[in-house]
């Protein structure tokens, strides 16, 4: 499209006063730029707009034509301008999260951010934590949220909270104390590669349980979960994963000696990202209520 928006609120302008002069002077323009405006608009169109009468620019019917249609286009827009100029509560927000946050931490807090602000919309992308991490590199999602180990120059990384992970199973015979080593030949479902809660785990153990008895991946915790309550297997886990199920005595914690295995949840960007304040308040709000929530599971 060659018509501009500065040649169309010069047009409403002399439209409106009819003098080139009086329009120059409001707009901080020269009399010559705002008659090249016009002309310019006028062989875009490919017809003339004004009638020249007495030193005054008057509408004829092309103008007036062109106007009606023109009008309420230009006042949607400098709408739009002048609301989001002076609102930090409208916007899409893209959001992505690794497994263990988007199940048990991410909805209630995008349902209570979208219940307070009506007119934001939030976008949410589930994967692992480098996948998550690869959206962010390709701009795909403003912001991230992670339990994984990042070390990648582009993409800042925040601590938000301190997630413990536990050793869990369905099998009762399990009730004692263990060192790590002497449970590792027992069969163990892990999540896939690229997930932060196998990647934490596995190197926490590495010194000391090397030949871990992987039977079975599995790309999400609640696969894993039903796995355990139909079979006779271990796995490492978020607290917060199943602390239902414990509750419920369905699962029980595997109590191992010196096991305190414990990973950071992680706020990511790219580092090029701009800050708006929609951008600035969402993060607060998320990270505030993450670590309310993960506060009161520990207690």
């Amino acid at each position: 499209m060659k018509i501009t928006l500065r040649q169309i609120d010069i047009f409403l302008n002399v439209v409106e006063t009819g003098h080139l002069t009086k329009v120059a002077k409001y707009m901080k323009l020269s009399q010559s730029a705002i008659s090249m405006s016009i002309k310019e608009l006028e062989n875009i169109l490919g017809h003339k707009l004004f009638d020249r009468i007495n030193k005054k620019l008057i509408l004829n019917e092309t103008g007036r034509a062109f106007q009606k249609e023109i009008y309420p286009i230009f006042k949607k827009l400098r709408d739009i301008e002048y609301e989001f100029k002076n609102s930090i509560n409208k916007g899409i927000i893209r959001v992505g999260a690794s497994t263990t946050i988007v199940d048990y931490l991410m909805p209630s807090i995008i349902c209570k951010y979208m219940s307070n602000y009506p007119d934001v919309k939030i976008t949410l992308k589930e994967g692992n934590s480098k996948e998550i991490a690869t959206l962010i590199k390709r701009g795909e999602i403003d912001i991230g949220f992670i339990e994984g180990i990042i070390n990648d120059p582009e993409v800042i990384k925040e601590t938000i909270a301190v997630d413990e992970l536990i050793v869990v199973s369905a099998d009762k015979s399990l009730s004692k104390n263990y060192f790590i080593d002497g449970i590792s030949t027992r069969r163990w479902v892990l999540r896939e590669e690229g997930s932060g809660t196998r990647e934490v785990f596995l190197n926490y153990i590495k010194n000391s349980a090397k030949d871990l008895n992987i039977f079975l991946e599995l790309g999400h915790t609640e696969s894993i979960k039903s796995i355990l309550l139909n079979h006779q297997c271990l796995t490492c886990i978020s607290k917060i994963s199943v602390q239902k199920e414990i509750e419920e005595k369905k699962l029980i914690e595997v109590k191992v000696k010196n096991f305190k295995c414990e990973r950071d949840f992680l706020m990511i960007y790219h580092k090029d990202k701009y800050h708006s304040e929609l951008f600035e308040k969402f993060a607060y709000f998320a990270k505030s209520m993450m670590i309310s929530t993960l506060k009161d599971i520990k207690k």
